[in-house]
């Protein structure tokens, strides 16, 4: 197994109940498929995957991109600005 450590911004925190949480996760998983298992695991997020911003080890990632060993992964809501 893979433990990685979350961090929850915005409405994400406050849907999670906390600002960060230490996840086990398959080695290899890709950004698309810990999307499915972060929404399993937190039931409360909102539930739009598709507009959940991710970012790994400082680096905003794509879904098809693998999660490296221990990495930090840091949640985002969708932004909109004017």
């Amino acid at each position: 197994m893979n433990k990685v450590r979350l961090l929850f911004f915005a409405i994400l925190k406050e849907k999670a109940g906390t600002n960060q949480a230490d996840m086990d996760i398959p080695i290899g998983l890709t950004v698309g498929e810990f999307k499915v298992q972060l929404f399993d695991a937190f039931p409360n997020l909102p539930k739009s995957r598709a507009n959940l911003l991710v970012a790994i080890n400082g680096e905003f990632a794509f879904d098809s991109e693998k999660i490296p060993q221990a990495a930090e992964i840091a949640l985002f809501p969708p932004v909109s600005g004017g």
